[in-house]
């Protein structure tokens, strides 16, 4: 570590902080050195003299000690693009800041934040009797993490983010009532059986060896115990009351940190006929602008943005302004910035890119059994509503394709998923000629096609979050 000598005579200022107990005291220098001293350890590249220079530089006459130990972390944090070392070091100061915040709310030990959290509605019953039964062993085994220095384990923006997002919170003052070992432990409470079973997992975790999908560490051990990442949903129905049942279904499962994966092939498209009021429909993009709405203001619990993923089959009438519907020019009525999309891709329009074919647009009010059918029944079925004439339009398939290539490459969005492909290999497969909906197939999954008929897949990002990822993990609703 290296250390800057202070000026004779300098390490006092004029200015003064007050203390938690309301007292004022003057501000002095090496008191800060000797604070972010204790902390830098082993960083050798880190200088607390520096640190401490340039938070006193920030600070201002009668700020409090909270003040002061939070312009020491920003201070820190600063400094990171100089050198990587300050990160260590801003997550160590940020670790103490969060210690003293929870300590001064008189927690002392882990059961006694479960405690606090379950008077206050945050923890569950089961959780709480859990800690409460096993509380000495629990206490111990986050006590030994803590002092072998699990804390520093954390770099800056990740603790960070656990403490915006996951560290749970007093409902009155807001504050947070847990420290990160305190919150890794509760999540670790909540999946397990055994005190044995509960220290194992929070161990592991505590390593960062590995930790579990968000929503699990949002809500483990707390009273609402939604933990999956992935819920999908089938498309509404085209009428307006399963498109608006469909849309409180989403707002419930965003609230809890669920992401969301909705097909919505079935609703008409723009221009088709409505004959309950002889209108004429305006397709599915204001549809799917109230989704995308609904997204935004249900940000599940106020700890990030909702996320869900629109699927549509190519087929669709819609799909062109489908795909325009994340760029960042145009109409913006008919822009939905906050959904992913996908396409839900059948074999029969990739052979028709490759041949260089024509490709129809049926609505699916005239045709609605597509979008259930896959394979060799889809192919009959598509076939045979384009020779009876029931198509909307017709375009080249490769003109198509290029319009679906430059929505990936410049929004990436509108990922490619492969519906014959997902549905052939599936374990159980479902009734023969019936197609395996993107809502009933989280695409984080999709396997390589085992007929050499199918197209290669790739593996497509996370159909919620837009991260790869090798979860895996869904819920079918």
């Amino acid at each position: 570590m290296t250390v800057t000598s202070p000026t004779p005579g300098s390490t006092r200022t004029s200015m003064s902080v007050r203390k938690r107990n309301g007292d004022l005291e003057p501000v002095d220098l090496m008191k800060i050195v000797r604070a972010v001293d204790r902390v830098a350890g082993d960083l050798d590249d880190v200088d607390p003299m520096r640190v401490a220079t340039r938070t006193i530089s920030g600070l201002y006459d009668g700020a409090t000690t909270a003040e002061l130990d939070r312009l020491s972390i920003q201070t820190a944090a600063e400094m990171i693009g100089e050198e990587p070392a300050y990160s260590r070091l801003a997550g160590r100061l940020l670790a103490g800041y969060v210690e003293k915040e929870v300590r001064n709310q008189g927690i002392a030990s882990f059961s006694q934040s479960i405690g606090l959290g379950h008077a206050e509605g945050l923890i569950g019953d089961e959780t709480f009797r859990f800690v409460k039964d096993n509380a000495r062993k629990l206490d111990f085994a986050v006590d030994a993490e803590v002092a072998a220095g699990a804390d520093h384990r954390f770099e800056y923006f990740g603790l960070r983010t656990v403490y915006d997002r996951y560290l749970l919170r007093h409902p009155v003052n807001r504050q947070v009532v847990e420290t990160p070992q305190y919150f890794l432990l509760r999540v670790a409470c909540g999946l397990a059986r055994t005190p044995a079973e509960a220290i194992e997992f929070y161990r592991l975790m505590a390593s960062l060896a590995y930790l579990p999908s968000s929503p699990t560490l949002f809500n483990s051990g707390t009273r609402h115990t939604q933990m999956s990442s992935c819920y999908l949903i089938d498309s509404p129905r085209d009428d307006l009351d399963s498109i608006y049942s469909r849309y409180a279904q989403v707002a419930k499962l965003s609230k809890f940190a669920g992401g969301i994966g909705i097909g919505f092939s079935r609703v008409r498209s723009r221009g088709a006929l409505i004959r309950g009021t002889n209108g004429q429909s305006n397709g599915i993009v204001p549809f799917l602008r109230t989704l995308d709405s609904s997204v935004a203001a249900v940000n599940q619990g106020g700890r990030r943005k909702g996320a869900a993923c629109v699927y549509l089959e190519p087929w669709h009438p819609d799909v062109e302004e489908f795909l325009e519907l994340r760029d960042n020019t145009g109409e913006d009525a008919r822009r939905t910035h906050n959904l992913n999309l996908a396409n839900w891709v059948p074999d029969e329009f990739m052979r028709r890119v490759e041949a260089d074919e024509p490709w129809s647009l049926i609505d699916p009010d005239e045709a609605p059994e597509l979008v259930d059918l896959w394979g060799e029944a889809f192919d009959r079925a598509y076939r045979r509503v384009e020779a009876e004439g029931r198509v909307v339009r017709t375009l080249p398939a490769r003109t198509l394709y290029a319009k679906m290539m430059k929505t990936l490459a410049q929004t990436g969005n509108g990922w490619m998923t492969f519906k014959d492909a997902a549905t052939a290999p599936a374990t159980r497969p479902p009734t023969r000629g019936r197609g395996r909906r993107p809502d009933r197939w989280c695409t984080c999954r999709t396997c390589a096609p085992r007929s050499s008929r199918s197209p290669p897949t790739t593996r497509p990002p996370c159909a919620t979050s837009g991260r790869s990822t090798s979860r895996g993990t869904s819920s079918r609703r």
